[in-house]
């Protein structure tokens, strides 16, 4: 029986003594944080998930760039961003040499994928042929493998109008 007395004295006393330590604990972690006042979690959480990068896309404006950004990140565009953009560039349209640069470059620079290289003459000899509404509506809707507009989603019909300008002219 004194077996079973000392168990129970050395028992109470590590429960004892855990007690003790775990009060002290939780007052070190109060003392500790209770200084930090500016501790928003919800602000750290944000900041930890918001998309590190944005996309950008050809002949977009920074307007609608800044525009998008903050779209991506659940925000509005701020008025420093609003106000760097030019509204002026942003509504000026592109020129057909620009346009053919910034998209169509890629594959009628090359040949890709069966589009006619800009300067064969050969090549855009039947195309010119057919006639320039019918040219215009191949770059609108897209023809085989080139997807509608060139993928210049951001390209009105004057200025797609004027990049197909621009290619005869170069091809014929």
């Amino acid at each position: 029986m004194s077996h079973d007395k000392e168990f129970y004295g050395t028992f109470i006393a590590v429960m004892a003594g855990l007690a003790v330590l775990a009060v002290v604990l939780v007052f070190t972690a109060i003392s500790l944080t209770s200084d930090v006042s500016d501790y928003k979690p919800e602000e750290i959480v944000i900041e930890n998930i918001k998309p590190v990068g944005g996309v950008y896309i050809a002949g977009e404006s920074e307007l609608e760039a800044a525009a998008s950004e903050a779209a991506a990140a659940g925000t509005t565009a701020s008025p420093d961003a609003v106000m760097t953009a030019d509204a002026g560039e942003a509504a000026a349209p592109k020129s057909g040499e620009q346009i053919y640069n910034s998209n169509c470059l890629v594959c009628h620079g090359a040949g890709v994928a069966g589009a006619p290289k800009l300067g064969d003459i050969a090549a855009w000899a039947p195309r010119i042929a057919a006639g320039m509404d019918s040219l215009l509506a191949n770059a609108t809707n897209g023809l085989n493998a080139m997807p509608p507009k060139g993928l210049c989603m951001s390209c009105s019909g004057e200025e797609l109008q004027a990049v197909v300008e621009y290619m005869v002219s170069k091809s014929q």
